[in-house]
């Protein structure tokens, strides 16, 4: 009985809470850690595609809306949509571009002299990282993926650029 009236009690009082109103610590590092950053999750290898409607096909499959990862196959001829690392689609390529600049400016004295004070930096940094226990430093590759659905053609076109190469990919929804 005691313990009854105790508890409506304290649910009806104004200013006693019988627990607090936000956590003080998330996910077990104290407020203000830098713990979170740490030890964070590694970077994608792959550009992100953002699907913002559902998608349907003539068999009556869908893909649901949301991020997901869209890899290049290795034979260049289509490309793998990725939800959590599982394959959800194959969707062909249409056309293929790679910057034949960048291979030509690569080759340059200067920028091979440039590129290995770079690399000699960065070998000193991960050594340094590698005793503070951090993941080493890597080079970053520029990537971007879009989709776009085109009304006049009523089909989809994905654009996707990763380092020096474009590729387009088509189909239809």
């Amino acid at each position: 009985m005691f313990e009854g009236m105790y508890a409506e009690k304290v649910l009806t009082q104004k200013y006693i809470r019988p627990y607090p109103q936000k956590p003080q610590e998330t996910a077990g590092y104290n407020i203000g850690s830098k713990a979170i950053y740490r030890y964070s999750l590694k970077d994608s290898e792959y550009p992100t595609i953002i699907i913002p409607d559902p998608i349907y096909n003539n068999a009556g499959g869908m893909i649901k809306p949301g991020h997901y990862e869209i890899a290049l196959s290795d034979s260049m001829e289509f490309f793998i949509l990725l939800e959590s690392k599982n394959p959800v689609a194959i969707i062909p390529v249409i056309k293929i571009e790679e910057d034949a600049t960048e291979k030509d400016r690569l080759n340059n004295k200067t920028v091979k002299k440039q590129q290995k004070k770079v690399e000699k930096l960065r070998e000193d940094t991960n050594k340094k990282r590698a005793k503070a226990g951090m993941k080493p430093d890597e080079d970053k590759i520029f990537m971007q993926a879009t989709l776009e659905y085109v009304s006049k053609g009523a089909y989809y076109l994905i654009r996707y650029q990763k380092g020096t190469i474009k590729a387009w990919g088509a189909f239809k929804g």
